[in-house]
């Protein structure tokens, strides 16, 4: 006699299926802060480097035009002045930061020359972490 081998079909249970679905659910609690955390980290460092963008676009500016622009803007666009030889940044317009609010730009600062200010994620004066207000000192 031959030997026949049965084929098996074998199901998910609901049972398995719900467990499968709780340890998919868990990774994502677990990797979701994590991921989220990596972006706003990435934030803060797009903050910095433009930041250092503007300032040594303020540097250039004050050695070809003898001062200091009167706002950020003066960097891309000719705000008629003596010596004026811009764009002193490499942008058609003046960036926002990474959380959609425009950089400020204080002259004469309080601490240096000029100041160019972020008020972080939170979008308000102070704050810790990720929420630090961001500057060029």
């Amino acid at each position: 006699m031959l030997n026949k081998k049965r084929k098996i079909s074998r199901n998910f249970t609901l049972i398995e299926v719900l467990v499968v679905v709780m340890i998919l659910v868990s990774l994502a609690g677990i990797a979701t802060p994590i991921y989220m955390n990596h972006v706003e980290n990435s934030k803060v460092s797009t903050a910095k480097t433009q930041i250092k963008m503007f300032d040594t676009g303020i540097m250039s500016y004050k050695m070809s035009v003898g001062d200091y622009p009167d706002a950020l803007n003066d960097l891309i666009n000719d705000p008629g002045v003596e010596n004026w030889d811009g764009p002193y940044i490499n942008a058609e317009t003046i960036p926002l930061d990474p959380w959609n609010q425009e950089y400020i730009y204080i002259c004469p600062g309080e601490k240096f020359a000029f100041d160019i200010l972020s008020y972080g994620s939170d979008k308000s004066e102070g704050g810790s972490g990720n929420d630090a207000d961001l500057n060029n000192h």
